[in-house]
């Protein structure tokens, strides 16, 4: 098989592995394509089920806690019990604001128990962004990780809440054994929840399938976070369709997660698949790839969850005699550049790539089911691939108003039809729904969602990934919005104009951000540092820009629109007119100017970004 093809043959030779797995493939089918939303299917079933049948196998590993689905079970359910004595029922929500920990998945599974949905808020958000997030929502409470409390304290007066006491607090320690003390304003959860039975809960009205159970967040292309509210059906899908259909999870798995659980490929992905196979999940706080290894030898690990750029950056380190010494054999995830598919799997002895495509808000998915190099894989979701104005995401629409499909194996922009099987959940504001819903796209009165996607069709019904469009780029796994970061540097005092993009960084994933900006001052009287440390206070370390080239005017059109192309083309090159360049190196707190020799050395990627 070449790069960019798949052809009945590879399918072919793949069935014989495909046949072996037919009774998970069947089971998965079965809980991803069930219709009645009605039915009491949901997360928190799920795991009272895995507490029947593996109640004394792990279910959560964490740095040196094993927690069994028994015990995982109680934990969720006294914190159900707890929610519903503060007068919270079924349509609630809750905000939660901690790190990558075992207190995390509890939470969200005693809260599903009960019918109350998390809003999982990015631990990397700060001020505006992060107050934004919680009052899109609106909870009756928030729970804060100890680890977090200082962020969270800046934004703390300006939180709405209806609750008499809305602020919970976890320290950042095993609160099953310790509780810790709260601070003013705070109510210690583990203390509180400590007087409850470990019972489930029994409900008049419990929820079901088709309520919601979570909402992640997501930059989208306007500014601020948008909420994209998740049902139980969405558990159920990733339950079916990748823990099942494309892995064959067994009690005995491990599945091996760094990524952050406000992620849809954590918290859905990943801990659907574990819970699947009745397997347990291991967690680590942050993607260390210096330790990755010896983290999946000590967990015993077969699977792991990525994104593109940790696969690089595991890439990156030195080879070593330890490279497959380990039991890790399937991945799931997203973003897999072709550049490093096979080196990856050939370096590391991995065989499964359940490489997926999906977002957090849409109704479309596929899902690499034939494990075939360099592809999304394949959907059972109506969608098109159509011709789409260059740089945006806007379809072209012909003379009537219809659109048009692109050729195959050209590029074209990914759209889902929405229908009663595929709804689309869209997000929490109205406006933002509708601007993501495309109507009449090739009939009058048909509705489908606009992914914002390019992605191409590379034979018997794969695709695979090419490009974002729009106002957003991605690095370091996260979509960062222009607009928000435009808005950000708008508010420093530091520059008249400003235009925010992604450029491409040779031997990276995703796109690097680089902004031009036209300063205050003189060229001369810039101070790169201070508008660094203004970034550094005010955005996420991923939305920091890692390029920045001041000049002394940006060139526009005849209607007043920034060229764009050109920016993009000229990236950090030196040398054009009077400009400087500067670039955030890795491992510094500032910016560094950008000479002919550091050009050669980012040209050349002798530098890790």
């Amino acid at each position: 098989m070449t790069q960019d093809t798949v052809s009945a043959r590879d399918i072919v030779r793949s069935l014989p592995r495909v046949l072996r797995r037919i009774p998970s493939i069947a089971k998965g089918y079965y809980y991803y394509s069930i219709k009645n939303t009605n039915k009491e299917l949901t997360l928190g079933t799920l795991i009272e089920r895995n507490a029947t049948q593996y109640g004394d196998r792990p279910a959560i590993l964490f740095e040196d806690r094993s927690l069994s689905y028994g015990e995982f079970n109680a934990w969720a359910n006294k914190i159900g019990h707890y929610l519903r004595d503060q007068g919270l029922t079924k349509g609630d929500a809750i905000a939660v604001f901690l790190e990558n920990r075992p207190e995390l998945l509890a939470i969200v599974a005693g809260a599903a128990k009960v019918g109350v949905a998390c809003a999982m808020l990015n631990t990397s958000q700060r001020a505006k962004a992060l107050e934004h997030s919680v009052n899109l929502i609106a909870p009756k409470m928030v729970v804060v990780g100890e680890e977090l409390i200082d962020a969270f304290d800046d934004v703390k007066a300006n939180i709405q809440s209806s609750h008499e006491q809305p602020f919970l607090f976890l320290a950042d320690t095993n609160t099953l054994n310790a509780f810790g003390d709260a601070p003013s304003g705070y109510v210690n959860l583990a203390e509180k929840i400590s007087a409850y039975n470990g019972d489930n809960p029994t409900l008049s009205n419990p929820p079901v399938m088709g309520d919601t159970a979570i909402y992640l967040f997501t930059s989208g292309t306007t500014g601020l976070p948008k909420a994209a509210p998740g049902s139980h059906r969405k558990f159920i899908k990733a339950y079916g369709g990748f823990g099942h259909m494309s892995l064959s999870m067994v009690p005995t798995d491990v599945l091996y997660c760094t990524l952050p659980f406000y992620h849809g490929t954590a918290l859905l992905v990943c801990w659907g698949s574990a819970l699947a196979g009745g397997a347990a999940i291991a967690m680590r706080r942050k993607f260390s790839a210096s330790a990755f290894w010896d983290d999946v030898r000590k967990f015993n690990a077969t699977t792991f969850g990525y994104v593109g750029e940790l696969c690089r950056y595991l890439l990156n380190q030195p080879p070593s005699d330890q490279d497959r010494r380990h039991n890790l054999t399937k991945m799931v995830g997203n973003g897999l550049r072709p550049s490093i598919w096979k080196p990856f799997k050939d370096r590391f002895g991995v065989d499964t790539v359940a490489e997926l495509y999906a977002s957090s808000e849409g109704n479309i998915g596929f899902s690499n089911f034939f494990n075939m190099d360099n592809t999304v894989g394949f959907s059972t979701a109506p969608y098109k691939l159509v011709k789409f104005h260059d740089g945006t995401r806007d379809p072209v629409r012909n003379a009537k108003g219809f659109m048009a499909e692109v050729d195959q194996g050209q590029p074209g922009l990914l759209i889902g039809e929405i229908n009663e099987k595929w709804a689309f959940e869209g997000y929490t504001q109205e406006d933002a729904t509708e601007k993501s819903t495309l109507h009449s796209a090739f009939k009058k009165g048909d509705a489908w969602f606009n992914t914002g996607d390019v992605l191409k069709q590379i034979g018997c019904g794969h695709l695979q990934f090419v490009d974002r469009m729009g106002d957003t780029y991605r690095w370091k796994g996260e979509n960062v919005s222009t607009t928000e970061v435009e808005n950000i540097i708008d508010g420093s005092g530091l520059v008249e104009e400003a235009i925010v993009y992604g450029i491409e960084v040779p031997d990276t994933n995703g796109k690097a951000g680089m902004v031009t900006l036209v300063p205050q001052q003189t060229l001369a009287a810039f101070e790169p540092d201070k508008l660094f440390r203004y970034l550094h206070e005010n955005l996420p370390s991923y939305a920091i820009p890692v390029f920045v080239r001041v000049t002394g005017g940006i060139e526009k059109t005849g209607t007043f629109k920034y060229k764009k192309v050109d920016l993009k083309k000229a990236a950090y090159t030196p040398g054009r007119s009077d400009d400087e360049v500067y670039v955030w190196l890795p491992k510094t707190q500032g910016y560094t100017r950008i000479d002919g020799a550091l050009a050669k050395q980012i040209d050349a990627g002798a530098i890790r970004f």
